[in-house]
């Protein structure tokens, strides 16, 4: 993974302009800016992307001061530049069809129809722009009776069926539905973005036209239902809130030990059998009641309990040892804390540094993709506010500086 200023990506020769502000819309670029794309971040002057402010923490400053950055903010927002333009005004979407008539792909997640009124629709730039592809990224998608509706994450995950197989059962303590620990919608969201923008981008070579991807996070979100969508349409049995546990393998959940927690991710027979061993309870592997992962699945309560009375013998460290001799998945519970630190994740190079404007180096979280021959790059780091209006309409729109000055003076751009 490449850290400098060098950039041989492999999209180099992509420009992105990012209208799109909060998670999946700039996932989605950010994703396309770790390729070696070019990404121009428009964003509203004085106030930004509404992330900037979702803190704290704040990045601070070398005196120890706040920045205008979050570390949310931080999280999506690295290989960019920013240019700030109040699109509000007669001068600022004009600027903005300038940039996308030389841009490959646009991202958006304006609310369904809200960019017509300044003329940055796909209608619009399309015709000044044929070869541009434009991703919109909104909640319930251009058409459908929820088209014009809000959508966020929290809202989807409820709507989308995530939170109805997310949690303990009713009748158990703390029982009800729960969403995720992250945006995961707008994450998957922002991913899938990413992979319709390439493939957009692929057909552009053979058609010589871009096109318009219409991205909906509930759409995503139906989609990412994935094995419990396909059991509710196979048997008509609606999934239930499971805790941990998993609707179609036994034994796959956390499990107590003498200090904590585990889990244990039993995929097949074989895995079972060699835990059994490992156990000291190779008789289990010939019970015809465990034998089989359908046999497991029929006797998953009295099965469950077996297991946990063995497994609050060792600590969690113990049994991870014994296990993995056996080759057992399994593992820890760990915080965000222990992940960090652990051997595995420092080895692949997950956290990194990156040189920041005013707080000097600060700390990013990698990307996960890994190319050999076109590395991701990690170039510029989220940047403040407004921090390449001027360069990138100098280079791009060859505007002077007594332009630029002009519309400043104007509040147009900041």
């Amino acid at each position: 993974m490449s850290t400098n200023s060098s950039n041989h990506g492999a999209l180099k020769h992509v420009k992105v302009l990012d209208l799109s502000r909060v998670l999946a819309g700039p996932w989605a670029a950010q994703t396309l800016g770790d390729l070696g794309a070019e990404i121009i971040k428009i964003e509203r002057p004085d106030i930004g992307d509404d992330t900037r402010a979702w803190g704290p923490p704040f990045v601070q400053d070398k005196d120890g001061q706040r920045t205008r950055e979050s570390a949310y903010y931080m999280c999506a927002n690295r290989n960019k530049q920013s240019v700030a333009v109040d699109i509000t005004q007669p001068e600022g979407p004009q600027i903005v069809r300038d940039l996308a008539a030389q841009c490959d792909v646009l991202v958006e997640n304006f609310k369904t129809g809200g960019l017509a009124q300044y003329g940055l629709d796909y209608e619009t730039l399309s015709a000044l722009n044929p070869r541009l592809v434009y991703c919109s990224i909104t909640g319930f998608g251009h058409s459908g009776p929820y088209a014009h509706r809000a959508g966020y994450d929290f809202l989807i995950q409820g709507m989308g069926g995530l939170m109805s197989i997310t949690g303990k059962p009713d009748g158990e303590p703390g029982g009800g539905p729960v969403k995720v620990g992250v945006a995961l919608t707008d994450i998957l969201t922002g991913l899938y973005a990413s992979t319709a923008i390439l493939a957009a981008l692929q057909a552009r070579e053979h058609t010589g036209r871009g096109q318009h991807i219409d991205l909906a996070l509930l759409d995503v979100q139906v989609a990412c239902l994935a094995n419990q969508g396909m059991n509710y349409l196979y048997s008509g049995n609606l999934p239930q809130r499971m805790g941990n546990a998993h609707p179609n393998t036994v034994p796959y959940q956390d499990f107590p030990t003498a200090d904590g927690h585990m889990i244990l991710a039993i995929g097949n027979d074989g895995q079972f059998a060699r835990f059994c061993n490992a156990a000291g309870v190779a008789e289990w592997a010939q019970d015809a009641r465990f034998q089989t992962n359908s046999a497991r699945l029929a006797n998953r309560v009295e099965l469950i309990e077996r297991i946990r009375q063995i497994t609050v013998s060792q600590t969690t460290k113990d049994w991870v040892a014994l296990l993995e001799q056996h080759a057992v998945p399994c593992g820890p519970i760990n915080t965000v804390r222990d992940v960090f630190d652990d051997p595995q994740v420092r080895a692949r190079g997950m956290q990194l540094s990156m040189e920041h404007a005013k707080a000097g180096d600060v700390p990013i979280v990698a990307s996960p993709i890994r190319l050999s021959d076109t590395p991701v790059s990690y170039r510029t780091s989220p940047p403040e506010l407004g921090a390449h209006t001027d360069d990138v309409l100098a280079r791009h729109l060859q505007m002077t500086e007594a332009q630029i000055t002009a519309l400043k003076d104007k509040g147009v751009l900041a």
